[in-house]
Parts: C-alpha cells; sequence; structure tokens
C-alpha cells in the first residue's frame, strides 16, 4: 500500500525511508513551532482578534507545508513570515493607520501578483539569473543567520550598548541547557545516529522539565475562532493608489526571502541539479504564492517558507513527506495551541546552532582568490546576518557583482536580468532609507 508513495516521494532515489522522514518533520515542527505564538502576539498588535491569527497561523501553515510536500514533493514548511508580519502591524497598521482588514487584502494581492509571475515564468528566470556562486554565499549566510539566532535564544549572545552584543552569563539555566542539549546532538551526529537533532531538543525539553525550568503562556485557538478574521480582507481598500508601494514591500521582501530560503534549503539537501538549477521549480513557486494567498483569506500575514526548514534536512528529511508531516503538527497544534510553548527556546536553540554550522560547507564552493566573486559573496554572506534579512544581504551581493563587472568590462548582454534585479535592489535600499 506505501509503495506506490514511496515512488512518487522518489525515496529510493533520495536514500530515504518513512521513519528518517517523519522524525525529520518533526524536527522541524519543533524549530518552528514559536511562529504559533509569536505571530498572533505581533498582529494583535494590529486588531487582529487573538484567537482568529493563532487559529490562522496553525491552518494556513499547515496547508501551505502539505501542499509543498504534496505538490513540490521538496522538505521546505511554511508559514507567517517573520518580518513581514511586523512590517504588517507596526509600519502598515500602526504607523499609517491601515485596518487590519486593508492589509490582508494588500497581502492577498502580492500573493496574486507572485502566482502570475510563476504563471509566467518570471520568478524562475529571476530564480536562474542569479550566480550560482551567490546561492553557496546566501546558503552560508542564512547558516549564520540560523545559527546566530540560535546563540541568542540559548541567552549566549545578549545586546550591549557598548559593542551591540556581548557574551551571556553561562550561569544563565537557559544557557546551560542548550549548551547541554549542543553536546547531545553533536556526539549523535558523530555517532550518525538518524534523528539525532530531534533527540537532542526532546532530551533538551526533558531536563528542563524536571528542573522546573518550563513555562509557557497559554494561547487560545481553535477552528471555531477563524471567523473573526476569515475573509475579512478589503480588497477595495487594498486598491487605493496610496497602497501600491504597500503591495510593492510585501511583493519585493517575500520574493527574495523566499529565493534565499529555497537556495539554502535545497543546497544543504543536495537536492540543486549539476547545472545549479532546482528540479520542479514552477511546483515550488506556486505552492508559495497560493499559500501566501490562503494565508490572507485566512486572516494571516504573508505565508513564506521557513529556513528552519534545514534543521528537518540535516534530520535526512529530503522528499514532501518531511513537509506534509510538519504541516499535520501544524493543524494538530491548532487543537493544542495553549501547549505550543511546552518545548522551550533552549531546547530548539542548539538545533539551530548545528544546522547552521553545517551549512557552512558551502563556502568551499566560492572562488574566494577571484575578487570578482568573492567580495560580492562576501557581502552577501556576512550581510544576511548582520542585518537580519536574506533579502538584504543577497541585494548587496547583487549589486556589488553587477557594478563589478561593468566596472571591469566584464559584463555580458546575456545577464540583462541580473544587472535589472541590481537596479530594483538599490531602489529597495533607497526607499528603505527615505522610510
Amino acid at each position: 500500500m506505501l509503495k506506490p508513495l514511496e515512488r512518487y516521494f522518489e525515496f529510493s532515489h533520495l536514500g530515504t525511508n518513512w521513519r528518517t522522514e517523519i522524525l525529520a518533520g518533526v524536527t522541524t515542527f519543533l524549530t518552528m513551532a514559536y511562529i504559533v505564538l509569536v505571530n498572533p502576539a505581533i498582529l494583535a498588535a494590529a486588531g487582529v482578534p487573538v484567537a482568529a491569527v493563532t487559529a490562522a497561523t496553525c491552518l494556513s501553515a499547515a496547508f501551505g507545508s502539505i501542499l509543498m510536500g504534496i505538490v513540490a514533493r521538496y522538505p521546505i514548511a511554511l508559514a507567517p513570515g517573520m518580518g513581514l508580519n511586523a512590517y504588517f502591524t507596526y509600519t502598515v497598521c500602526l504607523k499609517m493607520h491601515i485596518p487590519w482588514q486593508t492589509a490582508l487584502g494588500a497581502v492577498f494581492l502580492s500573493g496574486i501578483i507572485f502566482l502570475a509571475l510563476t504563471g509566467a515564468g518570471i520568478r524562475q528566470m529571476i530564480l536562474r539569473s542569479i550566480p550560482h556562486e551567490l546561492y553557496a554565499a546566501v546558503a552560508s549566510g542564512i547558516g549564520l543567520f540560523i545559527a546566530f539566532i540560535g546563540f541568542r535564544n540559548a541567552g549566549l549572545v545578549i545586546s550591549d550598548s557598548a559593542t551591540l552584543v556581548g557574551l551571556g552569563s553561562i550561569r544563565n539555566p537557559s544557557a546551560v541547557l542548550s549548551l547541554f542539549g549542543l553536546a547531545v546532538m553533536v556526539v549523535l551526529e558523530v555517532r550518525k545516529v538518524r534523528g539525532s537533532i530531534l533527540i537532542g531538543v526532546l532530551a533538551t525539553t526533558a531536563l528542563a522539565w524536571a528542573l522546573g525550568l518550563v513555562h509557557w503562556t497559554r494561547a487560545s485557538g481553535g477552528i471555531h475562532a477563524l471567523a473573526a478574521s476569515a475573509f475579512q480582507l478589503d480588497l477595495r481598500g487594498a486598491l487605493s493608489k496610496g497602497l501600491i508601494e504597500i503591495i510593492f514591500v510585501f511583493f519585493f521582501v517575500d520574493l527574495f526571502d523566499n529565493l534565499g530560503t529555497l537556495v539554502a534549503v535545497t543546497k544543504r539537501a543536495g537536492l540543486i541539479a549539476p547545472d545549479h538549477s532546482i528540479p520542479r521549480l514552477n511546483r515550488i513557486l506556486f505552492a508559495d504564492a497560493t499559500a501566501t494567498i490562503f494565508g490572507s483569506l485566512t486572516g494571516t500575514s504573508t505565508v513564506t517558507s521557513y529556513v528552519e526548514s534545514t534543521a528537518g534536512v540535516a534530520a535526512g528529511g529530503r522528499s514532501g513527506v518531511t513537509a506534509i508531516v510538519t504541516g499535520l503538527l501544524f493543524l494538530c497544534a491548532m487543537g493544542a495551541a495553549p501547549y505550543a510553548g511546552a518545548v522551550p527556546q533552549a531546547a530548539t536553540a542548539p538545533a539551530l546552532i548545528l544546522v547552521g554550522s553545517m551549512m557552512l560547507t558551502t563556502i568551499s564552493e566560492i572562488h574566494w582568490h577571484n575578487p570578482l566573486v568573492a567580495i560580492p559573496a562576501f557581502l552577501t554572506l556576512v550581510l544576511i546576518p548582520l542585518t537580519y534579512s536574506i533579502a538584504n544581504g543577497l541585494g548587496f551581493g547583487v549589486i556589488a557583482w553587477a557594478v563589478l563587472h561593468i566596472a571591469t568590462g566584464r559584463y555580458r548582454r546575456r545577464d540583462w536580468l541580473l544587472y535589472i534585479l541590481a537596479v530594483l535592489f538599490l531602489l529597495r535600499f533607497i526607499y528603505l532609507g527615505a522610510s
């Protein structure tokens, strides 16, 4: 009975099995389950009912992840994106005094644009126009990015007014737990134990509970709560002249955050073809765009691919089953929302640190002896974690690549789209600087 499914998901070709895929899906879910609590907390400030957005968060994450797994067959999980939800609330709704219903309309329209560009093949052209050397830099940069998030969540890296960041106290129980979890994961990884990351997360969680260090905030939820946010979007208001720039920001940031995450996850999983192309790219982009449209209809901000998917990939996930399992767990989380914080950050932080370190292997693919490649790659690699944005790092890399190749007479006419992207990125940075 399961053989046809194994053939569809190419288990034999990918060298995977049901146990590995399920463990990987659970691992991905554990590393990104925080969104069930964080997204409602952010959107509630915009006026969206907490119970409704909690249900919308779980449902849109489930829909997007399962769709990605079934249609595109990739281990990439989706959920309402961090950063874009903050822009939705603090810039669009609070700063610009735009009702959340109208902002949801803007998210819906950005998803429609995504879908149209995917159907026309333009998003695929954009992805193919980016030099493969920058792919490696993006993957490594995201590795540093998620490792930095892991260190911060562990309390090992803290803010410092004098030096921006500093070392936290290792006497902090959260830091001790995270170091314990990291040690367990690394030892199991060295011994090549399947599911090492998940085992480490569960062991750290058990220790935290045993020491009485787990405290979580109860959140309301349930499918019935959706009535307060589902289909509440205001399309007429979103189409007004003053919201064109908002639709553009939702579209532009999500486009390049998605491309960066897509490259990182597929590269870490070894799923990029020898010619640097990504198989079934159309299906990936279709799933992503459809998930954003679905999310806006349920009552949440832009749904995007999650870089935490690399945790599942590091745990052995290679097929769409990983994403499907993650999606099913998000569906279950709708009813278990009050207990979503049962796994503390100290348990998932070491997973992010370990996965980040593993992603740095792509640095070796960059030709560091060639300044035309090294400088753009370096800017991409460093600015992703330093600016807390995949899009910013990729933007500086693309601009530097274009400027250096034009200045040295190494430009090629066939790379025209790359130069257009460089101009668009430059305009984006100018816009952000003025806002």
